[in-house]
């Protein structure tokens, strides 16, 4: 245990952000970090509590007590190790997971969690500036190669993974960059890009080979790829968003959040939008719809483009800032979250559902909106009701559609393939991720439904020792 008394004698102490006034005229990671001296004595509050719930609560079930014992001890290698034994990138989650972790800590009981997420990017930024990580290339190969579709955190853990057990993994990416959802679905405010390239560059010297701008389904069969390849792996994602089918959805102005996002993140790479091909928010009252990251996202995003105003609206009631009766620890708290870019400037309301679109020469001007209630019906099933007479219009020349993923895309690979889906459109995989076709696997959003990022390495590790079972039985 690091300290008996660290969580007695010490705050939590977090490392805070970048001044509003400089953050939104760049796209610079908005987060601070503390000094070590610092994050030691943070490291001291874990009370190593004899039932660790914070391992409970996190997707890869990361070590935590063990490795914040090893940072108050000064051993950043070994904390790093511990990190990397259940987690192929702590450089990610420790920027963007919302950390399940920490709300079900002990000490979240009195809201002054362990700072789990921060000290475990301290760890891994520690790690590679001191050299600890470098190339860990197999010692043999087992000569079963493996075929990796898609480069997002569940195919890159896959990867990660089966190149380390000695097989030949090639991962195939759709877009000109490896990262999937990393790359183009996260703001650099968030997570700076150079992060991934980073990983990558690491796992290219260890032998997996990355092929860019190739579209699996379409510029290679995936008939080509079971020919090719010992195993296919499906980390396609859950890319098809949900759509909002009202009057005057097809006006010019109606955007999907992830085309938006996508667009700026290109941008900031290089890219350049000419002929009003770029989704802007400069100078617009802007609408996001959905009440969740991508949203949040969506605003952070808007005000960095200078729109004239951001206003958030979600369908659902607005959550407790308390937990409520049934929803105690250390369970998620379904509680009111406000991120970094709301604090930036944005309008949020609740209990809204969209009627209308309406325009003028075929472009978005203003939205109608309607309030709603919620109410169990007879069956104990929550049903939403518009309010009489409280619809409204306001004006919005962009409105970005964040109301989330109802599947992977079926066009292409999923149908060339044939697969099996499950209820909500997803890839139906066994309990060893094998989908339908025998050499077809399937892990992350795809398989598993729209989820958290730290959630998706999780299924992309555990598919991978599945995997590696099935090519050692070949």
């Amino acid at each position: 245990m690091a300290d008996p008394k660290g969580f007695i004698k010490y705050g939590r102490k977090e490392g805070g952000y970048r001044p509003v006034t400089e953050r939104i005229d760049d796209y610079g990671e908005v987060e601070q970090t503390l000094n070590v001296a610092d994050r030691t004595i943070q490291a001291s509050r874990c009370m190593d509590c004899g039932i660790p719930f914070c391992h409970w609560a996190c997707p890869v079930g990361s070590k935590i007590p063990e490795w914040q014992d090893a940072v108050y001890k000064g051993e950043w290698k070994l904390a790093s190790d511990i990190l990397h034994s259940t987690n192929s990138f702590p450089e990610f989650t420790g920027r963007i997971c919302p950390n399940p972790c920490e709300k079900s800590c002990v000490l979240a009981v009195h809201e002054e969690a362990v700072t789990i997420r921060e000290n475990e990017c301290s760890v891994v930024e520690k790690a590679f500036s001191e050299g600890f990580i470098q190339p860990r290339i197999p010692a043999q190969r087992t000569g079963k190669k493996v075929a990796v579709v898609g480069s997002g955190p569940a195919g890159l853990s896959v990867a990660d993974l089966l190149n380390q057990a000695g097989h030949e993994v090639t991962v195939y990416e759709k877009d000109d960059a490896v990262g999937g959802l990393l790359r183009y679905g996260i703001p650099d405010f968030k997570l700076n890009k150079k992060v991934i390239d980073r990983r990558v560059a690491v796992f290219k010297k260890e032998g997996i080979c990355f092929k860019t701008n190739v579209s699996v389904g379409e510029d290679v069969k995936g008939e080509e790829l079971t020919a090719q390849y010992d195993a296919v792996v499906l980390t396609i994602g859950a890319m098809k968003p949900r759509d909002l089918k009202v009057e005057g959805r097809d006006l010019a102005g109606v955007h999907f959040a992830m085309d938006f996002l996508k667009q700026q993140n290109k941008v900031n790479r290089g890219e350049i939008y000419s002929n009003g091909e770029q989704i802007l928010a400069k100078g617009k009252n802007v609408l996001v719809i959905g009440g969740g990251d991508t949203g949040s996202d969506c605003v952070g995003t808007s005000n960095r483009q200078k729109a004239k105003s951001v206003t958030q609206i979600e369908i659902l009631p607005k959550p407790p800032v308390k937990r409520g009766a049934g929803n105690p620890w250390p369970y998620w708290p379904n509680t009111l979250k406000t991120s970094t870019s709301h604090s930036e400037g944005c309008e949020r309301k609740w209990s809204l559902n969209t009627k209308r679109f309406i325009g003028e020469n075929g472009r978005l001007k203003q939205v109608e909106l309607v309030e709603v209630e919620w109410n169990k019906d007879e069956n104990g099933q929550w049903k939403m009701t518009e309010k009489p007479e409280t619809s409204y219009i306001m004006d919005a020349e962009l409105v970005l559609l964040s109301m989330g993923f109802v599947s992977p895309v079926h066009e292409g690979l999923v149908s060339e393939f044939g697969l099996d889906l499950d209820a909500r459109g997803n890839i139906k995989v066994d309990t060893n991720y094998q989908t339908s076709q025998s050499k077809v696997f399937a892990a992350g959003d795809a398989s598993n439904g729209a989820s958290l990022v730290v959630t998706a390495i999780a299924k992309g590790r555990e598919a991978a020792k599945s995997i590696h079972s099935y090519l050692t039985e070949l």
